[in-house]
């Protein structure tokens, strides 16, 4: 038999489907049990004379079925992350891999053309300098 703990903590997804498959419930008797299994079952019985038996493999079928959705909706989740972490890292190392290679290709420049990498250093920076004073005179502006 069902317990009530689980038909209660499942109450508003299942009773839908309750409605749906005993269509002669009304939503105030559904209201009235509110998750209790024993009341549910009685007034299951009373509307449509279906046995015991029946209602209750009926309502332990939905619990299953739910619990079976829950795990495989938790499954694909659990495997979507997996395949997005490895994919972070994957993205991750390349990025790693692309900064060494520009760091070592950026120290072989120094080392082999010393004073045109003093004078790139040199015009990057005046230029840059120029950028900010024009930025801090708009803004000033402004």
């Amino acid at each position: 038999m069902i317990t009530r703990q689980e038909l209660e903590g499942k109450w508003k997804q299942l009773k839908g489907q309750i409605r749906e498959h005993w269509g002669q419930l009304t939503d105030d008797e559904l209201q009235r049990v509110k998750g209790d299994a024993e009341q549910l079952v009685g007034v299951i019985q009373e509307k449509t004379g279906q046995s015991r038996r029946e209602i209750e493999d009926y309502l332990e079928h939905l619990v299953n079925d739910g619990q079976s959705a829950l795990h495989h909706a938790t499954e694909t989740a659990r495997q979507y992350a997996d395949v997005a972490g490895k994919k972070l890292q994957d993205g991750y190392r390349q990025v790693e891999e692309q900064v060494e290679a520009r760091y070592v290709e950026a120290k072989d420049m120094v080392r082999t053309k010393p004073l045109e990498s003093v004078i790139a250093a040199f015009g990057a920076g005046i230029i840059s300098g120029v950028v900010v004073a024009l930025l801090l005179r708009s803004n000033n502006r402004s």
